[in-house]
């Protein structure tokens, strides 16, 4: 046991007094009286020996200065905190950095300890959380899986009495799994309830936060400033909305509606039925027809009128048509195809990196706010934000795509004015891409059919069950899943020798909701792509076969929900690499559009592109166990590891005369598409 592993006892039971035993009763971290709350310090003597006894492991907390923790103060400790409010993103970069600067891993679970007790629950989870992933001498540690540390943020409150009753009544060995109904947001006469299996599963939400635990927006420069930050926001959400509009159009809807008029009621009305645990006040709903209005919350300072969102869209478009924003003293900073990607993401999100807040605002953020503060824009009524002010349920609201949808138009307005690839850009001369396309991994079942069905899966709750029982406390839920298959690619190589290059799978939509064939043009908004990887190419015909849990979007189930506490580390080093939590990548059960049970048909598309072009020069690992979701996520403290632009070849325009993706393939032997189709199972599948 590491003294580093410590650390995690202080994220079991976030609201629970620290002193309280950890690890089902086995773990006690030994206070100094001094850090006791006014509440317990005249009792500390009887609470450190009620609740020690029969602990195996003690963790010592030695003595150290106490911090000031005024950078918080007006953060109520069981109240809301958002990373959206600039107050308390503010707190928290404060935060991150009181954990950076301390010397040695003893000391920083000295003050972590310390600040546990006194500070908003989220706050403290966020920023310790970040703070482990980028000390050395931490960064080893697995964050837990955010939903075992705060389910009410993720699950139907209904079912926390029942995971309590079993818990309290019924002895571990004889507990039963209490079953989250799906879908309990709304019935089938809302439309839009047809995407809730998208926009409510449990993996896409944690994906969502913990991508943003990557990436945060504030905070210490070393923390903030990562290789192509500013595109990776871009990409990731870039590629939500065209995963979202495929499923869509799987569910016969329409594409999103981006919400470019801020002016007319949101049609879209979302009753999100959870409660947050730290207040048991419920996350405000949303009825349907509502106006956007300007914000002006005393509770925590956040300000912002529609009109500064109009202002600051406005300023970055002027930014792009012109080719160049303007940074605090007044110099051009250009848009070029190199790193105007990469501006234009820290100033539209905006992130500590933007060159020019006073003049661009921050567009995406405040965006949140609006929406998030519909109900009670002024704080008349006491309400807090609903699920659009947190990263870990903003996914859930239909009007997050339409927000996120406005926000990649931005881009691709920037996008639009590149010069289209040209032959060279495109091309790889000597490689020829012959035959691509998918096979189930169970034998005899027909090429390029994909198969998905529903899946019911189980994950622990008892860890942020505060003053709940000990052991463990199952709970089952139900998600979209697809059948194991590959990818099959037959690349030739006549250039005589052996050579590398990037093979590039995505797929696509053929039609729209309506069945009507898309454009090329349309199209290539909606590729996805499914997996990026090296090759070696030997002369003459190659076969590549590519998993489709290899890909490097997604990270297996096991790292979405995984174990927590300091006793649940395996030891076994294959055990060890498979467990690691990097835990950012797309979840692997949602890898595949859902399709329809008569089958939905989608293209298939392969390149191998010119590895000179696409690699980048620094030193890989090729045993680090953060490396598999690298296409949304990057490498942990390396360069993104692949020179060509996010989105690459489908991210810029075409030439006029290409109107359909066999127009685009065919000048270029190292491209091949495929139709295949996806069929889905109406059926529930528990996961063995």
């Amino acid at each position: 046991m590491t003294d580093a592993n410590n650390l995690l006892a202080l994220l079991q039971r976030p609201l629970e007094p620290t002193f309280l035993p950890k690890d089902d009763g086995k773990t006690v971290i030994d206070l100094p009286d001094e850090f006791l709350t006014d509440r317990y310090r005249p009792i500390g003597a009887e609470l450190q020996s009620r609740f020690s006894n029969d602990a195996e492991q003690r963790i010592p907390v030695r003595q150290v200065t106490t911090p000031d923790l005024s950078f918080a103060n007006g953060i109520d400790r069981r109240g809301a905190f958002s990373l959206f409010i600039p107050k308390h993103r503010d707190a928290a970069a404060a935060l991150i950095n009181l954990f950076l600067e301390q010397p040695d891993v003893q000391t920083l679970m000295s003050v972590a300890t310390y600040c546990r007790d006194r500070l908003n629950a989220v706050l403290f989870q966020y920023s310790l959380a970040v703070a482990v992933q980028h000390r050395e001498d931490t960064k080893n540690v697995n964050i837990p899986s955010i939903v075992s540390l705060f389910p009410d943020q993720f699950v139907d409150p209904a079912v926390f009495p029942k995971l309590r009753e079993e818990g309290s009544v019924v002895q571990q060995e004889s507990r039963m799994v209490i079953d989250i109904p799906p879908n309990y947001t709304a019935s089938d006469r809302e439309d839009e309830q047809r995407m809730a299996y998208f926009r409510e599963d449990i993996g896409v939400n944690m994906h969502h936060w913990h991508w943003h635990l990557v990436y945060p927006g504030d905070g210490p420069d070393a923390v903030v400033r990562k290789d192509r930050r500013g595109e990776l926001f871009f990409y990731m959400h870039s590629q939500l909305i065209a995963r979202y509009n495929m499923d869509r159009f799987c569910a016969k809807l329409k594409k999103v509606r981006h919400l470019t008029n801020y002016r007319e009621p949101i049609v879209e009305g979302y009753f999100p039925k959870m409660i947050r645990s730290s207040n048991n006040r419920s996350y405000p709903a949303r009825a349907a027809n509502v106006m956007l209005q300007d914000v002006d919350r005393i509770d925590n300072g956040t300000i912002v009128s529609v009109n500064d969102l109009e202002r600051w869209r406005d300023r970055i478009h002027e930014a792009i048509d012109q080719g160049f924003v303007l940074d605090t003293a007044g110099n051009r900073i250009p848009l070029d195809e190199q790193r105007g990607i990469d501006i234009l993401g820290d100033i539209v999100e905006a992130s500590s990196l933007t060159p020019n807040r006073q003049l661009y605002g921050s567009l995406h953020n405040m965006g949140h706010n609006v929406i998030a503060y519909i109900h009670d824009p002024d704080y008349r009524y006491l309400e807090d934000y609903g699920v659009m002010g947190d990263v870990t349920t903003a996914m859930r609201d239909p009007i997050f795509y339409r927000w996120h949808g406005m926000i990649d138009g931005i881009f691709r307005r920037h996008k639009d004015l590149l010069t289209p690839y040209n032959a060279q850009q495109l091309g790889n001369a000597g490689v020829t891409v012959s035959s691509v396309g998918v096979q189930l991994s169970r034998p005899n079942t027909p090429a390029n059919v994909l198969l998905t069905f529903w899946q019911r899966s189980q994950v622990d709750l008892a860890a942020g069950l505060d003053f709940g029982p000990q052991g463990n406390v199952f709970a089952s839920f139900t998600h979209l899943q697809h059948a194991p298959f590959s990818f099959r690619v037959e690349v030739n190589n006549d250039s005589g020798a052996a050579r590398k290059g990037t093979l590039r799978i995505w797929i696509a939509p053929k039609a729209d909701e309506r069945g009507t064939p898309l454009t090329f043009r349309e199209q290539r908004l909606y590729f996805v792509e499914m997996d990026t990887s090296t090759v070696t190419l030997n002369p003459g015909m190659n076969t590549i076969v590519r998993r489709s849990d290899q890909s490097s979007v997604t990270i297996p189930y096991e790292r979405t929900f995984r174990a927590i506490g300091t006793k649940s580390v395996p030891t076994a080093t294959d055990a060890l690499t498979q467990f690691r939590f990097c835990g950012c990548g797309w979840p692997q059960h949602m890898l595949v559009p859902k399709g329809s049970p008569e089958g939905v048909q989608f293209d298939l598309f392969a390149m191998v592109s010119d590895f000179e072009q696409d690699s980048v020069a620094q030193e890989l690992d090729p045993n680090a166990p953060c490396d598999d979701a690298h296409s949304f996520c990057g490498l942990r403290d390396k360069k993104y590891p692949d020179r060509r632009s996010m989105g690459y070849p489908f991210d810029r325009r075409t030439e006029d005369t290409v109107r359909t993706l066999a127009d685009f393939v065919t000048p270029n032997a190292n491209m091949k598409t495929a139709t295949i189709q996806v069929k889905f199972n109406n059926t529930v599948i528990a996961r063995t």
